[in-house]
């Protein structure tokens, strides 16, 4: 499904009581205050994706200064701050960045909180509680939490002047937090299907000691997790019928593009006339472009109170050609990528997937190229997985990259410029920017 280039090489955020802190939402707080360090919690890291920790809490939520009007689109072409050629954020995009990853981080600690002491949970539940708890904080942690994020990116270009208030940006927090734990729910599952070794670095969930099968069990806890914040945040919202929509169907639609995936390519049978242009885009749409993408946005825009279907026609238009670059890019990085950055071990060629790269072969490869392919793709034998990267290689596959990666942002772009007619332009520049170029 995913091979989650959010890995993060941070430290995960303390659960501990200690160190958690009160109620995220009991003190707001400005935003000169809002990131300030507690006591015992690491430094402002200067750099989020190579600093050894995060704070391990916070007591406050930021709220952000005015923001821009909804409804008005004044960006018909990127921003200043974001190159077109280069794939260096500004520092100013960095510092921002690494501030409200900060402040999600923080609420982590709340999450398993309200997940683990509820009223629901008897002394008689007690063993399966903590068998949630640990579940959760070993596979919701650990990425970049792009998806969470944008969340809150979304909708604070979104809020309009009712909903600049504490309570508003922490429902966002945990809509947020909601994905993340979506993410992880398909990836506890997916590594499972793939039979994956590592995720984010460290071993998948099923390959720890004593857990094996048992984890499919646990990827259904985490999955039930997401739907109890939501009636415990955001029941009697106005909003609440549409996110549970949203979210149900996200997940029927990367589901539906799981079993494409599967069927596509089953790990027994290598048949390369099944791997065509229009199948791979089929599969990117559904497993990956839904949920990564459109979700975020579209929750905070049912958060903001903008369900129009034009509106959200718009959105969608962008966010898919998005989802698409973002999954070419992750093909591209498990077979190129270095694990030690990407903290994954690519596996593509071996489990016989769907993969941009093959379908690009396909297009190139001679004959005889197309027989060595035949002979060792979907093999687990490391030396013909070698042959089949040195046959990427020798077709220029890395040069077809580039040149894509290229085209597609001024693809994206010139989208933006399209669709983004009610909606800031600055949603989708800076979704976009955060991946381009991206090394994991």
């Amino acid at each position: 499904m995913n091979k989650d280039p959010d890995a993060d090489t941070s430290a995960a955020p303390s659960t501990d009581a200690e160190t958690s802190g009160n109620h995220a939402a009991s003190h707001p707080s400005s935003p000169a205050t809002a990131h300030r360090p507690v006591p015992g919690s690491a430094p402002h890291p200067a750099d989020p994706e190579s600093s050894s920790a995060l704070h391990n809490a916070s007591d406050a939520i930021a709220i952000p200064e005015a923001t821009q009007p909804r409804g008005c689109s004044t960006m018909a072409t990127p921003p200043s701050n974001i190159p077109v050629s280069s794939g260096k954020m500004s520092r100013n995009f960095q510092e921002a960045t690494a501030a409200a990853k900060e402040e999600f981080v923080a609420f982590f600690p709340q999450v398993v909180r309200d997940l683990t002491e509820d009223e629901l949970h008897s002394p008689e539940v007690a063993d399966a509680v903590g068998r949630l708890k640990e579940v959760i904080e070993y596979n919701a942690v650990g990425g970049k939490y792009n998806r969470g994020l944008t969340v809150m990116a979304a909708f604070r270009e979104l809020a309009g002047p009712g909903q600049q208030d504490q309570k508003s940006f922490q429902r966002a927090l945990v809509v947020g937090w909601c994905i993340e734990l979506l993410q992880a729910f398909f990836l506890v599952a997916d590594d499972i299907m793939d039979s994956s070794l590592t995720r984010r670095g460290h071993p998948c969930w099923y390959k720890k000691e004593g857990i094996g099968l048992d984890a499919v069990n646990d990827s259904f806890l985490i999955e039930a997790s997401i739907y109890r914040l939501l009636k415990r945040y955001c029941r009697g919202q106005p909003f609440y019928l549409n996110l549970l929509e949203l979210f149900l169907q996200t997940s029927y639609q990367t589901e539906l593009g799981q079993a494409l995936d599967l069927m596509t390519a089953p790990q027994t049978q290598v048949d390369l006339n099944r791997f065509t242009e229009q199948r791979y885009k089929t599969i990117v749409k559904y497993k990956t472009a839904f949920y990564s993408f459109y979700l975020p946005v579209a929750a905070a825009m049912y958060m903001a109170g903008i369900d129009g279907e034009e509106d959200h026609a718009h959105a969608k238009a962008i966010l898919l050609e998005m989802g698409e670059f973002f999954q070419i890019q992750d093909d591209f990085l498990d077979c190129f990528g270095d694990p030690n950055v990407t903290g994954k071990i690519g596996t593509d060629i071996q489990d016989n997937k769907c993969s941009w790269l093959v379908v690009e072969c396909l297009k190139r490869a001679s004959p005889e190229q197309r027989r060595l392919l035949e002979e060792n793709y979907g093999q687990k034998d490391l030396e013909k997985v070698a042959c089949v990267k040195q046959l990427y290689e020798d077709l220029g596959l890395p040069a077809v990259y580039q040149e894509y990666e290229e085209s597609s942002y001024q693809r994206l772009s010139a989208l933006i410029s399209q669709h983004a007619v009610r909606l800031p332009a600055q949603i989708f520049f800076g979704l976009a920017q955060k991946i381009y170029k991206r090394q994991k």
